[in-house]
Formats: structure tokens, sequence, C-alpha cells
């Protein structure tokens, strides 16, 4: 009987510690209040709801999105600029074209997580994954297909295509629609889970204290105005430099219009599209130009231009950890070139 309650008290004991613990590391009160605030501004990929792609279509996609048959000349596939093995970029300034010794004029963000985004391209001339693919398609810089009924041709050439369009999409086929929705099929099922998505579910321990530290100046800057729900971005369009021109703190060679250039609205100059910050930490070079290679230095940049505020250089190291915990990578099983 003794021994029953030395064991007793041992148990109450060793969970009156635990619980003590877990109350100061992970349920603090300043722990909690960042964490409610968190929620106000982030929303995880788990409160998304998304629909399961059809997997037939998710297949074509994926061939689709490796094939250089979607170029003109065969140079490039959609993987060329938005290279899965790199978080969906090339890491270049301006992704080459097809045709050898052209470049495009815009950075290629990455194609992971697009598809929460509001809006595709820089300048927002798209708005979902499927028609910002037909964009790169029939661009003579990019993929320089000349014609949707060049595309389709070329397809229907190829017995692999023709068995992978009926299972997806029956008798309607080959058609360069139903290539845009398989393509963006594919890139619908590439989000995959960062460890802030795991804190905004209530993993406290899902961020360290540094990031922690970030994420509360990421808040306090008012980086949350531009930068906010679950795509951390990718909602609307800002003016790059509210406070200052920007060119002169990015050392841009060329100074880009952005929505300027398809609106001619006066009102509309330095105008683009707020990127989302997912994977920032791989999605180098940054800005719609490429021109900043450093992390740190782009959040300096977006401090001084966008919020004026005078953050301390911890201060920018913090945010620049927070940003950090948004990193995640794709299944392996995408990244697989399924020509290879």
């Amino acid at each position: 009987m003794k021994r029953v309650l030395l064991l007793l008290s041992l148990f109450v004991i060793i969970s009156c510690k635990n619980k003590n613990e877990n109350t100061e590391t992970d349920f603090s009160d300043e722990g909690y209040e960042l964490l409610t605030d968190a929620s106000i501004y982030f929303q995880p990929l788990s409160s998304v709801e998304m629909e399961e792609p059809d997997s037939n279509a998710v297949k074509l996609g994926k061939h689709l999105f490796y094939d250089t048959r979607l170029s003109g000349e065969g140079n490039i596939s959609c993987n060329s600029c938005h290279n899965l093995n790199t978080y969906g970029v090339d890491n270049q300034q301006f992704s080459p074209g097809d045709v050898e010794g052209t470049f495009g004029n815009r950075n290629s963000p990455t194609v992971l997580y697009a598809a929460l985004h509001k809006m595709q391209f820089w300048d927002g001339r798209a708005q979902t994954v499927e028609e910002q693919a037909a964009g790169p398609i029939l661009n003579p810089i990019e993929h320089n297909i000349k014609e949707e009924e060049q595309l389709v041709n070329r397809l229907k050439e190829v017995e692999l295509y023709q068995d992978l369009f009926t299972k997806a999409y029956g008798e309607e086929g080959i058609t360069f629609e139903n290539a845009l929705k398989a393509i963006g099929a594919f890139e619908r099922t590439l989000m995959p889970k960062s460890r802030f998505d795991s804190y905004l579910e209530g993993d406290h321990s899902a961020l360290t204290e540094r990031e922690k530290s970030g994420l509360k100046s990421f808040i306090n800057a008012g980086c949350i105005t531009c930068h906010s729900g679950v795509a951390m971005g990718g909602q609307m369009f800002q003016k790059f430099g509210l406070y200052e021109d920007y060119w002169k703190y990015t050392e841009s060679e060329t100074v880009d219009l952005g929505l300027y250039e398809i609106s001619q609205d006066e009102m509309d100059k330095y105008f683009f599209k707020v990127p989302g910050l997912r994977n920032i930490e791989h999605t180098y070079p940054y800005f719609h130009d490429g021109s900043v290679e450093d992390l740190n230095k782009a959040v300096e940049i977006m401090v001084e231009l966008q919020t004026a505020n005078d953050l301390s250089e911890t201060e920018i190291e913090d945010i620049v950890a927070f940003l950090k915990s948004l990193s995640a990578d794709v299944r392996d099983e995408a990244k697989q070139n399924p020509f290879e």
C-alpha cells in the first residue's frame, strides 16, 4: 500500500513539474498573446478548403510541366524557370527564353503556393494558375509557341499524351484549355506545410525564441499591411517605394513602371503585385527585377521604403530568422522529372 501511495505521489509531482515547464516555455502570457496576434493576421494552410485535384489531371499536368515540347525550339519547360528542385524558381535575375540569348524582363516568381494568390504575374494580368500558364507558353521571349494550335498539334502526335489527356478529360482529349487546366492541377499540389503553419495551429515549440521575436517585429513594423493571410501576400497591388524611389535603394539598372505599363494610368506607376513570402529564404534574387540577392538587405530595403521604420540590426536579423520558418519543400515525387 505504501508503495502504491509513493508511486502516486511521484506521478503527481512529475505531472505538476511538466505542467509548470510547459506553462513557462510554451504557454506564457507573452507567448499566448503573440500567437493570438499572429492568428489575426495569418492563417495556416489547413484553414484553406482545397478541393483534391483529379489524380489523372495531376499526372498529365506534371508531364506537361516538365516537357520541353511546350517551347518552340524545345529548349525550355515550365520547370526551367520554376525549378522544383530549387523551390520553384531558377535563382536567376531574369530567366532565359527558348531562343538562345533571350531573357525575360522580370524575375520569375515561385510556383509554390501560387494557387493561393488572388492574382498572377508581377502586374496581376492573370487571376488563376491555369490562366497564368498560358502567358509564358505563348510569349515569344519565353516558351515561344506561336499559337495555341501549334502546341495542340504537337501534343496530338505524342502517343503518351493521347492516353493521358483521354484519362483526364475523356472525349474532349487534347485541347489547349485542357493543357492549361492540367498544369494548374499539378501546381495546386505544390503547397507543403511549414513550421509556421504548425505554430499557427497551436504548436508553440514550432518556432524558436528568435523567430518569435522576429514575428513580433514583423507585426509591429507594419509588414502585415501587405504580407498577411495564408500566402503571406499575393492578394493586392502596392507601390514599391512608398517613401522613396525604389531604384535608389535597389540600384536597379532599369526603372520598371509596373502596373502603369498595362493601365497607362499615372496613379499606377511603380505598383506591383505584393509577392507571397512563403519560401522567401530560397527564392532569391528579390523584387520584380531580381536586383537584390541578400535577404537581409531586401528586408532592410522594404522596412525603409514601405514602412519608414528605423529597425535595429538585431530586429532585421530576427525578422529574417522568422521568415525562414516559412520554408517548406515539396515532396520528392513532385521533383522527379517523369521523362528521366
